[in-house]
Formats: structure tokens, sequence, C-alpha cells
């Protein structure tokens, strides 16, 4: 028999690693897009789940975005068939909230979201965690965005946040599997192409090397120092108190208002640091503002000694 490709056995020992509480039996899916970092995440699980006796399936979200977006979405299902793995192909209506990345994330996630699974695999790489922290960065969304894409987010991993996108191409290379390229991952309209073709290449050649893996060793110690600061923001008695939160550091602060904020209704995805510094005026410097909007209806108000959330009113 030849040797086994190196990039495949680093994709297999990725999947091992990160699925390695699953028992025999698990429900385990794989989002594919057609693209090489999925087909091969796909490729390398079909392996593991077959020695771990997994139950596997696969989705492909079409977003029918693109002309032929249909004939890409058959042709991956079409390789999933050829290595076993049974696909169900789900086509969503994008809506323009957020724009159109923003909106086609959220159409996929919600489909993904409704399966029942133990896990659903995400295929993002080194890469896409490294352009990830870059795009955070230049928001200015504070640590968290910094912090990119963690390895496990409720049923949601990802396996090959380690690897890089020359090693998925590798892998699909190495068993056979004909990619389909995003015209999108090119388009300079899209900031995180812009990143990706112009950016990364000239932090490699300016640092000599060795970018990408930089970046996402910082958010992974980013990370880490944002877990253990939840975990004590997850401890304060009385989060909504004006006297116990203007005692707290300004970055538990910041966690604590967050969560109240979030366990109100505000939208995850685009409250932003500059809400939660607005909402931090409220116990630091607060000159009877009335109320501070948030995004999903709701706003944030000091009454007396203590804060607290209310609708937005209709008309403002």
């Amino acid at each position: 028999m030849p040797p086994l490709d190196p990039a495949v056995a680093a994709g297999r020992n990725a999947v091992r690693a990160a699925l390695a509480d699953l028992g025999p039996g698990s429900r385990v899916v794989v989002a594919v897009s057609g693209g090489a970092d999925s087909l091969a995440l796909a490729q390398v699980t079909a392996f593991v789940a077959g020695h771990e006796s997994w139950d596997l399936r696969a989705v492909i979200v079409d977003h029918q975005l693109q002309d032929g977006s249909a004939d890409v979405a058959r042709e991956a299902a079409k390789q999933l068939a050829g290595i076993g793995i049974d696909t169900e192909v789900v086509a969503v209506d994008v809506g323009r909230a957020g724009g159109p990345e923003a909106a086609a994330r959220s159409a996929r996630y919600a489909v993904l979201e409704a399966q029942d699974a133990d896990a659903v695999l995400l295929a993002h790489t080194l890469d896409d965690q490294a352009e990830t922290v870059l795009l955070g960065l230049g928001r200015g969304s504070g640590p968290r965005s910094i912090a990119g894409m963690s390895p496990i987010n409720g049923i949601f991993r990802r396996p090959f946040l380690k690897l890089r996108r020359t090693e998925t191409e590798q892998i699909c290379r190495a068993t056979d599997l004909a990619w389909w390229v995003d015209p999108h991952n090119s388009d300079p309209a899209f900031r995180r192409a812009r990143i990706r073709s112009e950016l990364m290449p000239v932090l490699e050649d300016v640092l000599g090397g060795g970018a990408a893996e930089a970046i996402a060793r910082t958010a992974e110690q980013v990370r880490a120092d944002g877990a253990c600061l939840d975990d004590i923001a997850d401890a304060i008695d009385d989060p909504l108190n004006v006297a116990s939160l203007a005692s707290l550091a300004p970055a538990l602060r910041s966690r604590v208002l967050r969560r109240t904020a979030l366990a109100a209704g505000a939208n995850p995805s685009e409250l932003s640091a500059a809400h939660l510094a607005e909402i931090d005026r409220l116990v630091t410097d607060w000159h009877g503002q009335l109320r501070i909007e948030l995004p999903g209806g709701v706003a944030c108000v000091r009454v007396g000694d203590s804060l607290a959330y209310v609708t937005t009113p209709v008309g403002g």
C-alpha cells in the first residue's frame, strides 16, 4: 500500500481529537459547501466515523446567490455519495439583513442549528481564523472578536482550526476529490476576500512567514483569558446593581453587562463594544440619560440604583 499522505493523516487526527468525547452511534453532521475545506473534512470524517461507528451525514446549504449553485451542490453531493456519506441539499432564501455575507451566514446556520445531531462539523481552517481575527481587529470590536472562532460552540465543532488551507487542498488531491472555487472568495467587493488576497500576503512577507499561525495563536490565548473572565462574570450575584457593577474592573464589568443585555433579548451578532460602552456610562457616568437602545428591540435604562431592560418603544 502507498504511504498515507501527511495531510490526510493530519486531518484524521484533527477529527479524532475534536470528537474524542463521542461514543458509538453518535450523530455527526458535516456542513459541506463544495469547497476544498469542507470536502476534505467530509473525507477524513468518513474514515474516522467508520472506525468509531458514528452515524454520519452531510448537509449542503444552497444559498441560491450565484448562477449554477444547484449544480455545485449536486456535484458535491455526488462526490460525498462516492465516499459513502448520505447527503441532504437544502435550498434557502437569503435575506438582506446585515449585508449579503451576514444574511447568508444567518440562513446557513438556521439550517445547521435545526439538525438532529450530537455534533455539526464546520470546516474553518487556521487561515479562516487569522482572517476572522483581522476583521475583528479592523472593526475595533474588542477582545471577544479578536479571540476568533472557538473550536467548540454548542453543537458546532471546528476540527480544522489548526490546519492550513493548503492542507485541505492536499487532502482533496490525495483522495481524488474535485473542489469548487467560490468566486466570492476572490471578489474585492468582500472585505474578507481582500484580507485573504491582499493583506495576508503582505503580512507574511513583512514578518518573514508564520503570520497566520501567530495570529491564530494569539486568538487562542485571548480566548482562554476571555473564558476565565466569563466564568468570573457568571458568579456576580447582582449583575444589575449599580454599586456592585461600579466596583468591578472594567474588563469584568463589560462582560457582566453583555450577559445581562443578551439575557434581556439583545441581538448577539449586532451587540457591539460601542453599545456596551454606553451601558457602562449608566453605571460610571450617569447624568440622567433616558435609555440606551440596543439591537434586538430592547433598551437599557437606569432606575435608581439598578439597571433594567425594557422593550424599545415603537416610534421612539
